[in-house]
C-alpha cells in the first residue's frame, strides 16, 4: 500500500476520534526517515495546542490504530501542532491562506529563484498564483516542493 493510501485510511479512522475530543485534524503524514517509519498526526484548535493536548490525542488514537493494522511495518507515532509556520498540503490549507503571505520552495527555479514568498491570490489543481512585489507569478503545483505559511515577527 502506498504512503498516500495509508494516510487516507488513517485520516478516515482518526478524524472522528480527534474531532470528538475537540480538536481539528490538520494533517497526517506517513514517511520513512533513514530506516525508521513515522506516522505524524498534526492537530490544531483555535487557542493552540499544548503538550497535554498531544498526549490526550496520542492516548485516544493509539489503540484504534493498532486494531485497524493499516501499517505493517513498525513505526513511531508522533502527535504535534502545526506550529506558526504551517505546511500547506491539503486544499483547505490553501483555502484558509487566501490573501495571506506564503512561502513556496520549488523543484525547478523560476526567474533564477527556487524559493518565492508572496500573497496567495489563487490556486487550483494545476497552479498557484502569488503576488510578489505587485506582480502575479504563476507556479505549477507539480513544481512545488513545499508550501508553508509565513510568520512575520514585528
Amino acid at each position: 500500500m502506498s504512503n498516500r493510501n495509508i494516510e487516507s485510511q488513517v485520516e478516515v479512522l482518526l478524524e472522528p476520534i480527534i474531532q470528538n475530543l475537540g480538536y481539528i485534524l490538520y494533517d497526517i503524514q506517513y514517511i520513512k526517515e533513514g530506516k525508521d517509519f513515522y506516522l505524524r498526526v498534526t492537530i490544531d484548535k483555535p487557542e493552540g495546542i499544548s503538550i497535554e493536548d498531544c498526549e490526550t490525542v496520542n492516548g485516544a488514537i493509539d489503540e484504534p490504530l493498532d486494531k485497524m493494522d493499516y501499517i505493517k511495518e513498525s513505526y513511531f507515532l508522533e502527535v504535534s501542532s502545526p506550529g506558526l509556520e504551517r505546511v500547506l498540503r491539503k486544499e483547505w490549507h490553501f483555502e484558509k491562506q487566501m490573501g495571506n503571505k506564503i512561502q513556496v520552495k520549488l523543484f525547478k527555479s523560476i526567474e533564477k529563484k527556487k524559493e518565492l514568498e508572496g500573497i496567495l491570490k489563487s490556486f487550483d489543481d494545476e497552479f498557484l498564483e502569488l503576488e510578489i512585489e505587485g506582480k502575479i507569478t504563476k507556479i505549477e503545483r507539480k513544481n512545488v516542493a513545499l508550501a508553508k505559511t509565513v510568520c512575520d515577527v514585528v
